[in-house]
């Protein structure tokens, strides 16, 4: 009776640990609805900023375009901006963003390497390693604010043109599909304008006249340049971290329904038992009793 006891009472427990993961992936599911569709309403500008940029760099070539955050030097002290989450139990959507920043600072001394943190499990991660970190945002559960990405992005701004670092990487989550998402790292800081990608669609490029100048245009959008892309690797991450969740939580939910299939099988084996042992006892008394 002891071993069905503590059957039953693993069986009670599992159930309820599936209803607190079966709730988590519906709300995880929910969320991630929302993150994508203001991801992909959001994609659109960063492409035309993207695509003015690199319209304003061909335009600019000849021209003597200075600003600070287009200043090339030698990477002696290196920041990295890592994007994760506030919570857990989202896979290994944290573990992969922290490995992937160790593999990028490896070859720096700890002196010359400076964090800027999004979400409370990087910053956990690496001020348990004892490295610097010069600053830590919170990462939002439900929807970014631009205001706040723009926060982070005038932050590692900062370092930058202060010269406290010399290049800024960014390590996130891109979004794929619901089921799909890949850690990347892309150079930041200072801004490599991109080159001309535009897609000729058939027809003869076309020509854009500016108006102020090209380099000063280039000059006056390259901090919202900057903020644009933080926001957006934001959204990608809040994305990517609710489709990990709700993958993990689906998981869990599966595993937890198989332990409750097995558990149910091993009590009814054991009830089958003792019923068993209750009988030949009851058969065996009676045929002492003859």
């Amino acid at each position: 009776m002891a071993i069905m006891r503590d059957i039953r009472r693993r069986i009670r427990t599992v159930r309820n640990i599936q209803q607190i993961t079966k709730a988590l992936k519906m709300v995880a599911a929910a969320r991630l609805q929302r993150a994508e569709s203001r991801l992909r309403a959001a994609r659109p500008y960063a492409d035309e900023m993207l695509a003015l940029m690199s319209r304003l760099q061909s335009a600019a070539a000849n021209g003597d375009v200075r600003h600070p955050l287009l200043e090339v030097r030698e990477p002696v002290n290196i920041g990295v901006l890592a994007i994760t989450s506030d919570r857990g139990m989202a896979g290994g959507y944290n573990t992969n963003v922290t490995r992937r920043v160790l593999d990028i600072i490896q070859p720096y001394d700890r002196d010359r390497v400076k964090l800027v943190t999004v979400g409370r499990k990087a910053r956990a991660f690496f001020a348990k390693r004892m490295y610097n970190i010069a600053a830590n945002f919170t990462m939002p559960s439900s929807e970014v604010n631009f205001a706040e990405a723009r926060q982070i992005s005038r932050t590692i701004q900062d370092l930058f043109e202060g010269r406290e670092v010399d290049a800024i990487r960014i390590v996130y989550t891109r979004f794929l599909s619901a089921v799909r998402h890949r850690v990347v790292d892309v150079q930041l800081l200072p801004v490599a304008p991109p080159e001309a990608q535009e897609v000729h669609r058939g027809g003869p490029a076309e020509e854009y006249i500016f108006e102020p100048l090209p380099e000063a245009l280039l000059c006056s959008l390259l901090p919202r340049y900057v903020d644009i892309q933080v926001y957006r690797v934001m959204l990608e991450s809040l994305a990517s971290e609710h489709s990990a969740r709700m993958a993990a939580m689906t998981l869990a939910t599966d595993n937890a329904g198989e332990m409750i299939e097995r558990l149910t099988l091993d009590f009814n084996r054991a009830r089958q038992a003792a019923i068993t042992k209750e009988l030949a006892e009851i058969i065996g008394g009676a045929e002492a009793l003859k």
